[in-house]
């Protein structure tokens, strides 16, 4: 907005000048409209050529001032392209400091690599939880939607040792593999468990015959868009009543049934206690669908009897204010 306003004006002061200029000539010496636009140009451009036709005293004084005017015009323009200059560089820098010292900050944080349009709905729906993300991104040109996201980022390779350090990747929970080969994500899932080998890693798999490759780099989870896409369609014709309700239970929209995944803490009030006794189904109205105990096993429908106990995860559907409640009681 600034910079248009610094053109409009630079413009119509040129305008002006060239106006008063002509005006002040065909005036003051009687002469026709081409000698004395000619006049003022090479006055205000101060090439030192001839004079068009003798000049009379009136004349040279407002040849005179019409030189310190365009000199001035000039110094004005000058100036404000060496604000542009500068200015755009201090806020590139101060900008710049700033990520990074917010970026050094994070803990517990995610990593996505990637900010194609996978990355940016990927940033749009974990921001929207309040999950402090930060993207890496190697094409500049994707820059100016980076700022406009207001997203923590970093410019470069993703495979690049020293930028995954600086995205702090050894205080990050997780990372998100999404660039753009399948090469590419092979050799940052390696790069990524070498640097962090409890980062829990999802990966994007382009072609299906790709995914235990990257299992095997050490991927925890591998991701075919086009298999899911395939998958999700499928089960949309086979189970639809399945599929609108988890639709309800997933969607980004704002709906009062959510399914989510709750850790228990060792400082949890509910700690060693039954399902029966725990209040989650009798008080919070809750479901709990699953329970993934700390070696991995899973307990599919679990019964009242069922203890809650450290590092267990809970998987629950109901209403998002029970299950906010519920997460201040499994983790204090």
């Amino acid at each position: 907005m600034e910079r248009n306003t610094h053109l409009t004006i630079s413009i119509l002061l040129s305008l002006l000048l060239f106006g008063v200029g002509t005006a002040g000539y065909m005036l003051i010496e009687g002469w026709n409209l081409g000698d004395a636009m000619y006049m003022t140009l090479i006055t205000l451009a101060t090439v030192g050529y001839g004079e068009v036709h003798q000049v009379s005293s009136a004349g040279r004084i407002f040849t005179g001032v019409l030189i310190l005017m365009g000199v001035g015009y000039f110094m004005y323009v000058g100036g404000s392209i060496v604000q542009f200059l500068v200015e755009d560089r201090i806020r590139i820098i101060f900008g710049r400091r700033k990520l990074n010292k917010q970026i050094a900050m994070l803990k517990g944080h995610y990593i996505i690599c990637g900010y194609g349009r996978i990355g940016r709905a990927l940033s749009r729906y974990l921001t929207e939880r309040y999950l402090n993300v930060v993207f890496i991104e190697k094409r500049i040109e994707r820059q100016p939607a980076m700022d406009e996201d207001g997203v923590l980022y970093l410019v470069g390779e993703a495979t690049d040792e020293n930028l995954l350090l600086k995205a702090g990747i050894k205080q990050a929970k997780g990372l998100i593999a999404a660039v753009a080969t399948d090469a590419d994500n092979v050799f940052l899932t390696l790069i990524a468990k070498q640097l962090n080998p409890n980062l829990f890693i999802v990966a994007r798999a382009i072609q299906n015959t790709a995914k235990r490759t990257i299992e095997a780099a050490g991927a925890d989870k591998v991701i075919s868009p086009y298999d899911l896409g395939a998958r999700r369609m499928a089960h949309a014709i086979l189970r639809p009543t399945v599929i609108r309700f988890l639709e309800l239970a997933f969607t980004d929209d704002a709906t009062d049934i959510q399914v989510e995944e709750i850790q228990v803490k060792s400082t949890s009030r509910l700690l060693n206690v039954e399902l029966k006794n725990s209040g989650i189904r009798q008080k919070l109205d809750l479901i709990i669908l699953t329970i993934k105990k700390a070696d991995d096993t899973l307990i599919f429908n679990p019964t009242a009897d069922t203890r809650i106990e450290v590092d267990d995860t809970l998987v629950v559907v109901g209403r998002a204010k029970s299950l906010t409640a519920l997460e201040r009681m499994l983790r204090s």
